[in-house]
């Protein structure tokens, strides 16, 4: 046990030995209103998610754009440790798609639930699951790996669901994955269902869940406790509507909470988060988790004082952990120490009176600032 207390008891649940991370970022990233990535910034992005370690980057939809084409091939060439992957309907033309661009590691959807079935595909649900196998027969005829989504899977009928998951396992899947679609699971759901089809199938489960309710970090953590192998993530959590679970924020709480292993270098998620936010004109709020300009920032008196003791008084993580840095700010909470040490970082000497007089306008600004 750690001294900050911070590692979670696990004897009580179904860690699997590994968790592997999918990067979606310049795919369901990229589907954020307002994205456009350009070949040049995917590779980047690309590159600097290799870098941290990631197992798999999907990279886009190649069947939907020649930019996700060209951007595919040019990464494909630059032999990245990551598995490169491509998204695809059960279409056999999205998944030539991806052999046109020799990529052999595909993911495809088909949507499951009623709303999917009625509305948007008006298909029966044999007829679903016809198009399913059938894709994945087709993408194994050809040598590729193949992770198979329902998408909308957490409004589909669960007998159905377990089903069209047992036909392409038989098929030949090589990962079955669960999407939350439209972010409406709540933990005690996630873990039901991933518990069910721990039960029911034998391939390794992976999850990819949106936020729509704030819930996709718990969701994905709560699915790993029930023993799911494998999270998708997006940089920052961007992504459709509320977004995606965030990279930084599961690796972190994996590697810190659970003692988890990830094999990832958390000293480059900063400058990784940063440079998507700048690349995508997606700005991070000031107090987003791990990354944010205010995660490792203090004000108050009591606490400041608590930081120069002793950081883990107030700090979870040090922010070298992340390539983040502490940041001590002055405003009306700030104590006479905080701002002997900040004279002491400008090479600022006062005496008492000077230094009195200061410390009354600081506390004046900060007041006034507020008001």
């Amino acid at each position: 046990m750690e001294k900050n207390n911070l590692k979670i008891a696990t004897s009580e649940i179904n860690l699997p030995n590994k968790v592997k991370i999918f990067d979606t970022t310049l795919r369901d990233g990229e589907q954020a209103p307002g994205v456009a990535l350009t070949v040049d910034e995917k590779i980047q992005i690309a590159q600097k998610l290799d870098n941290i370690g990631v197992n798999t980057i999907e990279y886009g939809f190649p069947a939907v754009s020649e930019g996700d084409r060209e951007s595919a091939r040019l990464i494909n060439d630059l032999s990245l440790n990551a598995n490169i992957c491509g998204l695809a309907r059960v279409l056999k033309n999205d998944i030539d798609a991806l052999l046109d661009c020799n990529l052999n590691c595909v993911h495809t959807f088909i949507g499951t639930s009623s709303l999917h079935r009625e509305y948007k595909l008006k298909m029966s649900k044999e007829e679903v699951m016809d198009k399913a196998v059938s894709a994945v027969e087709y993408a194994k005829d050809h040598d590729m790996t193949v992770e198979f989504s329902a998408e909308d899977s957490t409004r589909t009928e669960e007998d159905y669901l377990i089903d069209i998951y047992k036909a392409v396992e038989s098929a030949g899947a090589d990962v079955i994955n669960v999407p939350d679609t439209v972010g409406v699971l709540v933990p005690s759901t996630s873990k039901n269902l991933i518990t069910k089809l721990k039960k029911e199938l034998s391939l390794p489960i992976s999850v990819h869940f949106h936020n729509d309710f704030g819930l996709a970090l718990a969701n994905s953590l709560v699915a790993i406790e029930a023993g799911t192998e494998q999270s998708h993530v997006t940089v920052n959590g961007i992504g459709e509507r509320g977004g995606n679970a965030s990279l930084e924020e599961l690796v972190v709480t994996l590697k810190v909470v659970y003692g988890m292993d990830l094999d990832i270098d958390t000293t480059q998620l900063y400058n990784l988060s940063d440079f998507v936010a700048r690349v995508t004109g997606i700005k991070m709020p000031p107090n987003k988790p791990i990354v944010g300009e205010n995660a490792f920032a203090h004000e108050s008196g009591i606490h400041v004082q608590g930081i120069f003791e002793n950081a883990a008084t107030y700090e979870p993580i040090a922010p070298e952990l992340v390539g983040h840095s502490r940041k001590i700010a002055l405003g009306k909470h700030t104590g006479a120490n905080a701002l002997k040490a900040k004279l002491k970082e400008y090479d600022i000497k006062m005496n008492e009176y000077q230094f009195c007089n200061v410390y009354d306008q600081m506390k004046d600004l900060g007041t006034n600032a507020n008001l």
